[in-house]
């Protein structure tokens, strides 16, 4: 136990807690004190200067990250027979619909993201309290709910991510793992700056961008300077 501490403080010693760090540079050090033994995921903590409590503030959307986020996500598509074809063919990994809502009301939730045809979201909506609090439920904001459901897995298959504002006010979003070099990290992390940006409510008041920390699964956070965004 005396060895991991040693260990943890060291490298806790390598972040300078009163320095704000650029993203290439907070990148690369996150690789050099993350202590995860497996390919970590890296992930993004932005704070933003918005009320959740209020519609056009509770902020949600997709970002392609350029670089992908180094896992392969496991995508269920609800859909007409007609689509099943398709949608197998774009990479789903569960295609069906009366089927698959049996199984997800008997627990099995074993998937990352579902995508679903609209015409077929009333009976999806009876599943929305199990999906619902897991983040699963197809919404059209996130271009989970579509008549194309085949380009909505090719998109999630090459590396879109979901992102919403939690009650905190805060982004929580993984931009990669942690075998990325630190620029292709740091491209996708700006990707996903950027278009948070570009959202910015107009009836947001104060500093928009707050805080940007860098952190791995198992690594100290690292605070980003909010100016790159700028």
């Amino acid at each position: 136990m005396a060895k991991v501490s040693k260990r943890r403080a060291a490298i806790a010693g390598k972040v300078d807690k009163n320095k704000l760090y650029l993203m290439n540079e907070a990148m690369a050090l996150v690789k050099d004190v993350n202590l995860a033994k497996f390919d970590a995921s890296v992930d993004l903590h932005i704070r933003l200067g918005v009320d959740p409590r209020k519609a056009d503030q509770a902020l949600r959307g997709t970002v392609t990250l350029p670089h992908g986020t180094g896992k392969t996500k496991k995508v269920l598509v609800f859909c007409t027979p007609d689509k099943d074809d398709e949608a197998r063919a774009a990479g789903a990994d569960y295609v069906g619909l009366d089927d698959l809502i049996n199984q997800i009301q008997g627990g099995w939730t074993d998937f990352d993201v579902a995508i679903a045809m609209p015409q077929v979201m009333a009976k999806v909506g009876r599943i929305g309290r199990i999906l619902g609090p897991r983040g699963l439920m197809p919404n059209p904001k996130t271009g989970t709910v579509t008549a194309d459901v085949a380009g909505a897995v090719g998109e999630v298959k090459g590396g879109k991510i979901s992102f919403r504002v939690d009650k905190f006010g805060i982004v929580h979003a993984s931009v990669g793992r942690i075998g990325f070099e630190p620029d292709k990290l740091s491209e996708n992390a700006m990707e996903l700056l950027s278009t948070l940006q570009k959202m910015k409510p107009s009836t947001a008041k104060g500093t928009y961008m707050k805080s940007i920390t860098v952190a791995s699964t198992m690594s100290p956070g690292i605070a980003v300077d909010t100016r790159v965004v700028r």
